[in-house]
Protein backbone atom coordinates (compact mmCIF):
# COMPACT_ATOMS: atom_id res chain seq x y z
CA UNK A 1 0.00 0.00 0.00
CA UNK A 2 1.06 3.37 -0.36
CA UNK A 3 1.11 7.12 -2.32
CA UNK A 4 2.43 8.70 -5.10
CA UNK A 5 1.22 12.29 -5.19
CA UNK A 6 3.27 14.77 -7.92
CA UNK A 7 2.77 18.86 -8.07
CA UNK A 8 4.76 21.10 -9.93
CA UNK A 9 5.81 24.85 -8.38
CA UNK A 10 7.18 27.91 -9.99
CA UNK A 11 10.59 28.35 -8.92
CA UNK A 12 14.12 26.46 -9.15
CA UNK A 13 15.00 22.72 -8.00
CA UNK A 14 17.35 24.50 -5.87
CA UNK A 15 15.06 26.91 -3.88
CA UNK A 16 12.56 24.14 -3.40
CA UNK A 17 14.74 21.53 -2.14
CA UNK A 18 16.28 24.65 -0.13
CA UNK A 19 13.17 25.48 1.59
CA UNK A 20 12.98 21.59 2.96
CA UNK A 21 16.07 21.71 4.34
CA UNK A 22 15.42 25.08 6.70
CA UNK A 23 14.09 24.58 10.42
CA UNK A 24 10.12 25.10 10.27
CA UNK A 25 9.19 23.08 7.12
CA UNK A 26 7.96 19.95 9.02
CA UNK A 27 5.68 22.91 11.20
CA UNK A 28 4.73 24.11 8.22
CA UNK A 29 3.69 20.55 6.31
CA UNK A 30 1.77 18.94 9.23
CA UNK A 31 -2.00 18.76 8.65
CA UNK A 32 -3.48 20.99 11.35
CA UNK A 33 -6.03 18.58 11.56
CA UNK A 34 -4.02 15.52 12.83
CA UNK A 35 -3.26 15.26 16.46
CA UNK A 36 -0.22 15.35 15.63
CA UNK A 37 2.51 18.22 17.16
CA UNK A 38 6.14 18.64 16.21
CA UNK A 39 8.15 18.22 18.54
CA UNK A 40 11.91 17.87 17.28
CA UNK A 41 12.96 18.96 13.78
CA UNK A 42 15.44 17.59 11.84
CA UNK A 43 19.12 19.78 12.03
CA UNK A 44 20.12 18.12 8.52
CA UNK A 45 18.28 16.18 5.87
CA UNK A 46 21.40 13.94 5.25
CA UNK A 47 21.51 11.49 8.53
CA UNK A 48 19.14 13.57 11.34
CA UNK A 49 15.67 12.73 12.56
CA UNK A 50 12.22 15.07 13.31
CA UNK A 51 9.74 13.53 16.18
CA UNK A 52 6.26 14.32 15.68
CA UNK A 53 4.35 13.92 19.56
CA UNK A 54 1.17 11.65 18.72
CA UNK A 55 -1.52 11.11 21.13
CA UNK A 56 -1.23 8.48 24.01
CA UNK A 57 2.62 9.45 24.44
CA UNK A 58 3.46 7.85 20.93
CA UNK A 59 6.42 9.57 19.03
CA UNK A 60 6.73 9.63 15.23
CA UNK A 61 10.21 9.32 14.48
CA UNK A 62 11.61 10.38 11.13
CA UNK A 63 15.01 8.88 10.46
CA UNK A 64 16.85 10.37 7.08
CA UNK A 65 18.56 7.86 4.98
CA UNK A 66 22.32 8.79 4.38
CA UNK A 67 22.26 6.82 1.45
CA UNK A 68 19.64 7.92 -0.36
CA UNK A 69 20.74 12.08 0.15
CA UNK A 70 20.90 13.11 -2.84
CA UNK A 71 20.66 16.88 -3.05
CA UNK A 72 19.32 19.03 -4.45
CA UNK A 73 17.35 15.69 -5.91
CA UNK A 74 16.06 13.41 -3.44
CA UNK A 75 16.04 13.00 0.26
CA UNK A 76 14.67 10.12 2.41
CA UNK A 77 12.54 9.25 5.66
CA UNK A 78 12.38 5.62 7.01
CA UNK A 79 9.68 6.39 9.64
CA UNK A 80 8.45 4.26 13.12
CA UNK A 81 5.92 5.20 15.52
CA UNK A 82 7.74 4.09 18.61
CA UNK A 83 5.32 2.87 21.74
CA UNK A 84 5.40 2.72 25.19
CA UNK A 85 4.92 0.28 27.74
CA UNK A 86 3.62 -3.14 25.96
CA UNK A 87 3.62 -1.48 22.51
CA UNK A 88 5.84 -2.72 20.42
CA UNK A 89 8.47 -0.49 18.91
CA UNK A 90 8.65 0.21 15.13
CA UNK A 91 4.87 -0.06 14.52
CA UNK A 92 3.77 1.42 11.42
CA UNK A 93 7.08 1.21 9.04
CA UNK A 94 6.72 4.47 6.62
CA UNK A 95 9.23 5.00 3.89
CA UNK A 96 8.74 8.51 2.12
CA UNK A 97 10.85 9.22 -0.80
CA UNK A 98 11.14 12.87 -1.65
CA UNK A 99 12.13 13.47 -5.06
CA UNK A 100 12.66 17.26 -7.02
CA UNK A 101 12.24 16.88 -10.69
CA UNK A 102 13.49 19.65 -13.19
CA UNK A 103 10.88 20.63 -15.16
CA UNK A 104 12.71 23.94 -16.51
CA UNK A 105 14.88 26.72 -15.03
CA UNK A 106 11.90 28.09 -13.14
CA UNK A 107 9.84 24.99 -12.54
CA UNK A 108 10.05 22.39 -10.16
CA UNK A 109 8.18 19.00 -10.09
CA UNK A 110 7.89 17.74 -6.46
CA UNK A 111 7.15 14.11 -6.01
CA UNK A 112 6.21 11.97 -2.92
CA UNK A 113 5.93 8.53 -2.53
CA UNK A 114 5.48 6.73 0.41
CA UNK A 115 5.52 2.85 0.75
CA UNK A 116 3.53 1.96 4.04
CA UNK A 117 0.24 -0.09 5.12
CA UNK A 118 -1.95 2.34 5.08
CA UNK A 119 -4.47 2.84 2.41
CA UNK A 120 -4.33 6.01 -0.40
CA UNK A 121 -7.23 6.53 0.80
CA UNK A 122 -6.12 7.90 4.30
CA UNK A 123 -3.09 9.83 2.93
CA UNK A 124 -4.30 11.46 0.27
CA UNK A 125 -5.63 14.54 2.21
CA UNK A 126 -2.55 14.72 3.77
CA UNK A 127 -0.25 15.40 0.69
CA UNK A 128 -2.85 17.33 -1.11
CA UNK A 129 -2.40 19.66 1.98
CA UNK A 130 1.24 19.76 2.25
CA UNK A 131 1.39 20.37 -1.55
CA UNK A 132 -1.03 23.03 -1.38
CA UNK A 133 0.69 24.29 1.64
CA UNK A 134 4.51 24.35 0.32
CA UNK A 135 3.38 25.83 -3.39
CA UNK A 136 1.47 28.51 -1.63
CA UNK A 137 4.45 29.32 1.01
CA UNK A 138 6.82 29.65 -2.02
CA UNK A 139 4.53 31.85 -4.52
CA UNK A 140 4.73 33.68 -0.81
CA UNK A 141 8.37 33.80 -0.12
CA UNK A 142 8.68 34.76 -3.96
CA UNK A 143 6.90 37.85 -3.96
CA UNK A 144 8.63 39.49 -0.92
CA UNK A 145 11.98 38.51 -2.53
CA UNK A 146 11.25 40.48 -5.51
CA UNK A 147 10.38 43.36 -3.40
CA UNK A 148 13.96 42.86 -1.81
CA UNK A 149 12.79 40.90 1.31
CA UNK A 150 15.28 38.42 2.09
CA UNK A 151 17.33 37.06 5.15
CA UNK A 152 16.25 39.42 8.08
CA UNK A 153 16.54 39.16 11.46
CA UNK A 154 13.03 39.42 13.01
CA UNK A 155 12.23 39.60 16.98
CA UNK A 156 8.74 37.86 18.09
CA UNK A 157 6.92 38.18 21.11
CA UNK A 158 4.27 35.60 21.69
CA UNK A 159 6.15 32.75 19.09
CA UNK A 160 4.99 30.08 21.10
CA UNK A 161 1.06 30.91 20.48
CA UNK A 162 -1.21 29.27 17.71
CA UNK A 163 -0.19 32.93 15.27
CA UNK A 164 2.89 33.25 16.20
CA UNK A 165 4.16 28.97 15.83
CA UNK A 166 3.33 29.27 12.68
CA UNK A 167 4.70 32.73 11.82
CA UNK A 168 7.54 31.52 12.81
CA UNK A 169 7.65 28.61 11.50
CA UNK A 170 6.86 30.34 7.50
CA UNK A 171 9.82 32.76 8.09
CA UNK A 172 12.37 30.69 9.14
CA UNK A 173 11.68 28.42 6.07
CA UNK A 174 12.30 31.60 4.06
CA UNK A 175 15.64 32.07 5.23
CA UNK A 176 15.00 34.79 7.91
CA UNK A 177 16.50 34.32 11.61
CA UNK A 178 13.29 34.65 13.87
CA UNK A 179 14.43 35.59 17.40
CA UNK A 180 11.80 34.55 20.11
CA UNK A 181 11.31 37.24 23.15
CA UNK A 182 10.75 34.88 25.83
CA UNK A 183 9.96 35.81 29.42
CA UNK A 184 11.92 32.87 30.85
CA UNK A 185 15.74 32.40 31.10
CA UNK A 186 16.56 31.89 27.31
CA UNK A 187 16.86 27.92 26.79
CA UNK A 188 18.12 28.40 23.17
CA UNK A 189 20.34 30.60 20.74
CA UNK A 190 17.38 31.74 19.04
CA UNK A 191 15.92 33.37 22.27
CA UNK A 192 16.05 36.53 24.11
CA UNK A 193 14.75 37.30 27.78
CA UNK A 194 12.16 40.23 27.20
CA UNK A 195 11.35 41.69 30.62
CA UNK A 196 8.04 43.25 29.92
CA UNK A 197 8.25 45.80 32.65
CA UNK A 198 11.63 46.99 31.89
CA UNK A 199 13.27 45.19 28.94
CA UNK A 200 16.51 45.68 28.41
CA UNK A 201 17.94 48.73 26.41
CA UNK A 202 20.07 46.09 24.30
CA UNK A 203 16.62 43.83 23.22
CA UNK A 204 16.15 44.85 19.91
CA UNK A 205 20.18 44.77 19.18
CA UNK A 206 20.72 43.73 15.45
CA UNK A 207 16.93 43.16 14.80
CA UNK A 208 15.45 44.05 11.27
CA UNK A 209 11.62 44.24 12.47
CA UNK A 210 9.52 43.54 15.14
CA UNK A 211 6.29 41.21 15.53
CA UNK A 212 4.32 41.76 18.54
CA UNK A 213 1.83 38.95 19.07
CA UNK A 214 1.98 39.00 23.33
CA UNK A 215 -1.00 39.54 25.43
CA UNK A 216 -3.52 37.41 27.29
CA UNK A 217 -6.03 35.76 25.77
CA UNK A 218 -9.60 37.62 25.64
CA UNK A 219 -11.39 34.08 25.99
CA UNK A 220 -12.99 33.75 29.31
CA UNK A 221 -15.69 35.44 31.43
CA UNK A 222 -15.35 38.83 31.35
CA UNK A 223 -14.73 39.69 35.47
CA UNK A 224 -13.01 42.54 36.21
CA UNK A 225 -9.80 40.55 36.79
CA UNK A 226 -9.94 39.20 33.66
CA UNK A 227 -10.41 41.94 32.18
CA UNK A 228 -7.33 43.52 33.82
CA UNK A 229 -5.14 40.79 32.53
CA UNK A 230 -6.29 41.31 28.84
CA UNK A 231 -5.69 44.92 29.33
CA UNK A 232 -2.57 45.18 31.46
CA UNK A 233 -0.66 42.31 28.78
CA UNK A 234 -1.06 44.86 26.00
CA UNK A 235 -1.23 48.54 26.84
CA UNK A 236 2.23 49.03 28.74
CA UNK A 237 4.82 46.22 27.30
CA UNK A 238 3.47 47.21 23.73
CA UNK A 239 4.69 51.05 24.64
CA UNK A 240 7.99 49.83 26.28
CA UNK A 241 8.83 47.55 23.76
CA UNK A 242 7.65 50.24 20.79
CA UNK A 243 10.28 52.51 22.94
CA UNK A 244 13.13 50.51 22.70
CA UNK A 245 12.83 49.61 18.76
CA UNK A 246 12.49 53.43 18.50
CA UNK A 247 15.98 53.97 20.50
CA UNK A 248 17.20 50.93 18.44
CA UNK A 249 16.27 52.70 14.93
CA UNK A 250 14.00 49.49 14.31
CA UNK A 251 13.00 50.21 10.41
CA UNK A 252 9.31 48.02 11.34
CA UNK A 253 6.86 47.58 13.85
CA UNK A 254 4.21 45.37 13.39
CA UNK A 255 1.77 44.80 16.18
CA UNK A 256 -1.18 42.87 16.81
CA UNK A 257 -4.53 44.03 17.30
CA UNK A 258 -8.04 43.27 17.30
CA UNK A 259 -11.66 44.44 15.02
CA UNK A 260 -12.71 44.34 18.50
CA UNK A 261 -11.63 48.61 17.71
CA UNK A 262 -14.79 48.55 15.90
CA UNK A 263 -17.32 47.95 18.95
CA UNK A 264 -19.54 44.59 19.35
CA UNK A 265 -22.43 45.52 17.14
CA UNK A 266 -22.04 47.98 14.08
CA UNK A 267 -25.35 46.34 12.64
CA UNK A 268 -24.57 45.62 8.12
CA UNK A 269 -22.11 48.76 8.18
CA UNK A 270 -19.20 47.67 6.24
CA UNK A 271 -16.11 48.74 8.15
CA UNK A 272 -12.74 49.14 6.30
CA UNK A 273 -9.88 51.44 8.37
CA UNK A 274 -11.07 54.30 7.87
CA UNK A 275 -14.47 53.67 9.80
CA UNK A 276 -14.77 54.99 13.31
CA UNK A 277 -13.92 53.73 17.07
CA UNK A 278 -16.72 51.53 18.17
CA UNK A 279 -18.33 51.69 21.86
CA UNK A 280 -17.16 48.93 24.73
CA UNK A 281 -14.88 47.23 26.61
CA UNK A 282 -12.61 45.71 24.04
CA UNK A 283 -13.08 49.35 21.54
CA UNK A 284 -11.26 50.91 24.19
CA UNK A 285 -8.59 48.57 24.95
CA UNK A 286 -7.75 47.81 21.34
CA UNK A 287 -7.74 51.37 20.77
CA UNK A 288 -5.28 52.03 24.02
CA UNK A 289 -3.23 49.02 22.24
CA UNK A 290 -3.18 50.83 19.30
CA UNK A 291 -1.95 54.04 20.99
CA UNK A 292 0.81 52.64 22.95
CA UNK A 293 3.06 52.16 19.91
CA UNK A 294 2.69 56.18 19.07
CA UNK A 295 6.30 56.38 20.16
CA UNK A 296 7.85 54.40 17.81
CA UNK A 297 5.76 56.17 15.11
CA UNK A 298 6.83 59.44 16.14
CA UNK A 299 9.93 58.41 15.75
CA UNK A 300 10.20 57.37 11.75
CA UNK A 301 9.11 53.72 12.51
CA UNK A 302 7.03 52.37 10.24
CA UNK A 303 4.29 50.87 12.43
CA UNK A 304 1.67 48.45 11.45
CA UNK A 305 -1.28 47.47 13.47
CA UNK A 306 -2.92 44.13 12.10
CA UNK A 307 -6.72 44.52 13.34
CA UNK A 308 -7.53 40.92 13.18
CA UNK A 309 -10.90 38.93 12.78
CA UNK A 310 -12.05 35.34 14.26
CA UNK A 311 -9.14 33.21 12.93
CA UNK A 312 -9.47 29.81 12.05
CA UNK A 313 -7.39 26.87 12.87
CA UNK A 314 -8.07 23.40 13.85
CA UNK A 315 -5.00 23.61 16.43
CA UNK A 316 -6.97 26.20 18.18
CA UNK A 317 -9.76 29.26 18.73
CA UNK A 318 -13.69 29.05 18.03
CA UNK A 319 -12.65 26.66 15.18
CA UNK A 320 -11.31 24.15 17.80
CA UNK A 321 -14.10 24.46 20.70
CA UNK A 322 -16.60 24.35 17.63
CA UNK A 323 -15.39 21.14 15.64
CA UNK A 324 -15.82 18.53 17.87
CA UNK A 325 -19.30 19.67 18.31
CA UNK A 326 -20.18 20.02 14.82
CA UNK A 327 -18.74 17.09 13.99
CA UNK A 328 -21.36 15.19 16.52
CA UNK A 329 -23.88 16.71 15.17
CA UNK A 330 -24.22 19.26 18.29
CA UNK A 331 -23.87 22.69 16.41
CA UNK A 332 -25.77 25.47 15.82
CA UNK A 333 -26.50 28.94 14.84
CA UNK A 334 -26.05 31.57 17.75
CA UNK A 335 -29.82 33.40 18.51
CA UNK A 336 -30.99 34.11 15.72
CA UNK A 337 -27.28 34.07 13.68
CA UNK A 338 -27.67 37.28 11.89
CA UNK A 339 -24.33 38.63 13.51
CA UNK A 340 -21.41 39.43 10.88
CA UNK A 341 -18.33 37.01 11.27
CA UNK A 342 -15.25 38.60 10.25
CA UNK A 343 -13.16 35.64 9.39
CA UNK A 344 -9.49 35.09 8.43
CA UNK A 345 -7.61 31.46 7.72
CA UNK A 346 -4.37 31.00 10.01
CA UNK A 347 -2.31 30.89 6.52
CA UNK A 348 -3.96 34.06 5.71
CA UNK A 349 -2.95 36.03 8.55
CA UNK A 350 0.55 34.72 8.50
CA UNK A 351 0.98 36.16 4.69
CA UNK A 352 -0.71 39.78 5.96
CA UNK A 353 1.81 39.34 8.69
CA UNK A 354 4.50 38.94 6.01
CA UNK A 355 3.29 41.67 3.80
CA UNK A 356 3.25 44.06 6.78
CA UNK A 357 6.87 43.11 7.13
CA UNK A 358 7.73 43.94 3.60
CA UNK A 359 5.25 46.21 2.04
CA UNK A 360 6.85 49.76 2.78
CA UNK A 361 3.37 51.09 1.90
CA UNK A 362 1.39 49.86 4.49
CA UNK A 363 1.46 51.14 7.81
CA UNK A 364 -1.14 52.14 10.48
CA UNK A 365 -4.43 49.97 10.95
CA UNK A 366 -4.81 46.82 8.74
CA UNK A 367 -7.74 44.93 8.58
CA UNK A 368 -6.63 41.40 8.61
CA UNK A 369 -10.16 39.36 7.61
CA UNK A 370 -11.04 37.70 4.57
CA UNK A 371 -12.72 39.93 1.94
CA UNK A 372 -15.81 37.89 1.90
CA UNK A 373 -17.51 37.49 5.86
CA UNK A 374 -20.69 35.62 6.96
CA UNK A 375 -23.73 36.00 9.08
CA UNK A 376 -23.23 33.49 12.04
CA UNK A 377 -26.10 31.11 10.12
CA UNK A 378 -24.01 30.84 6.86
CA UNK A 379 -20.74 29.71 9.06
CA UNK A 380 -22.66 27.41 10.56
CA UNK A 381 -24.03 25.83 7.05
CA UNK A 382 -20.63 26.11 5.61
CA UNK A 383 -18.49 24.01 8.54
CA UNK A 384 -21.47 21.58 9.32
CA UNK A 385 -21.18 20.47 5.39
CA UNK A 386 -17.96 20.23 4.91
CA UNK A 387 -17.98 18.34 8.05
CA UNK A 388 -20.82 16.44 6.47
CA UNK A 389 -23.14 16.56 9.78
CA UNK A 390 -26.35 18.52 10.50
CA UNK A 391 -26.47 21.91 12.28
CA UNK A 392 -30.16 22.02 13.67
CA UNK A 393 -29.48 22.47 17.57
CA UNK A 394 -29.67 26.50 17.59
CA UNK A 395 -27.75 27.84 20.66
CA UNK A 396 -30.05 30.66 22.59
CA UNK A 397 -28.63 33.63 23.38
CA UNK A 398 -28.47 33.55 27.06
CA UNK A 399 -26.71 30.11 26.77
CA UNK A 400 -22.70 31.58 26.17
CA UNK A 401 -23.96 34.52 28.57
CA UNK A 402 -23.84 31.77 31.48
CA UNK A 403 -19.97 31.02 30.42
CA UNK A 404 -19.00 34.92 29.61
CA UNK A 405 -21.29 36.72 31.52
CA UNK A 406 -23.45 39.41 29.82
CA UNK A 407 -20.55 42.06 28.61
CA UNK A 408 -18.67 38.88 27.28
CA UNK A 409 -21.71 37.51 25.57
CA UNK A 410 -21.99 40.81 23.74
CA UNK A 411 -18.33 41.56 22.97
CA UNK A 412 -17.52 37.84 22.08
CA UNK A 413 -20.15 35.06 21.27
CA UNK A 414 -22.73 37.49 19.68
CA UNK A 415 -20.68 40.03 18.44
CA UNK A 416 -21.18 41.48 14.88
CA UNK A 417 -18.83 43.13 12.36
CA UNK A 418 -19.25 42.87 9.44
CA UNK A 419 -15.59 44.10 8.47
CA UNK A 420 -13.41 44.41 4.82
CA UNK A 421 -9.63 43.95 4.30
CA UNK A 422 -9.90 47.73 2.20
CA UNK A 423 -6.10 48.32 2.47
CA UNK A 424 -4.97 45.24 1.67
CA UNK A 425 -7.38 44.73 -1.10
CA UNK A 426 -6.53 48.39 -2.76
CA UNK A 427 -2.81 46.85 -2.94
CA UNK A 428 -3.58 43.88 -4.73
CA UNK A 429 -2.85 41.26 -2.13
CA UNK A 430 -3.80 37.90 -2.86
CA UNK A 431 -5.60 35.84 -0.31
CA UNK A 432 -5.04 31.88 -0.50
CA UNK A 433 -8.74 31.19 0.81
CA UNK A 434 -11.12 34.51 0.23
CA UNK A 435 -14.10 32.43 0.34
CA UNK A 436 -14.92 30.43 3.59
CA UNK A 437 -15.68 26.43 2.68
CA UNK A 438 -12.97 26.38 0.45
CA UNK A 439 -10.87 27.66 3.45
CA UNK A 440 -12.43 24.99 6.08
CA UNK A 441 -11.71 22.71 3.97
CA UNK A 442 -8.40 22.95 3.44
CA UNK A 443 -8.02 23.49 7.40
CA UNK A 444 -10.05 20.34 7.78
CA UNK A 445 -8.36 18.10 4.90
CA UNK A 446 -11.62 18.06 3.63
CA UNK A 447 -10.11 19.21 -0.11
CA UNK A 448 -11.04 16.88 -3.41
CA UNK A 449 -7.16 16.17 -3.59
Amino acid sequence: MGIEISSVVDLPRSEVFAWHARPGALTRLAPPWQPVSPRVESDSLSDGQAVLGLPGGLRWVARHDPREYDPPRRFVDAVTVDGLGSLPAGLLPWRHTHDFEVVDETHTRIVDRIDAPVPATVLRPMFAYRHRQLADDLAAHARATRRGFVAKTIAVTGASGMVGSALTAFLTTGGHTVLELVRHVPRAADERQWDTEDPAPDLLDGVDAVVHLAGASIAGRFTERHKRAIAESRLEPTRKLAEIAARAAVPVFVSASAIGYYGADRGDETLGEHASRGAGFLADVVDGWEAAARGATESGVRVVRVRTGIVQSPRGGTLRLLRPLFAAGLGGRIADGRQWLSWIGIDDLVDVYHRALWDIDLAGPINAVAPQPVRNAEYTRVLARVLHRPAVLPVPSFGPALLLGGEGNRELACASQRVVPARLTQSGHRFRAPALEPALRHLLGKTAG
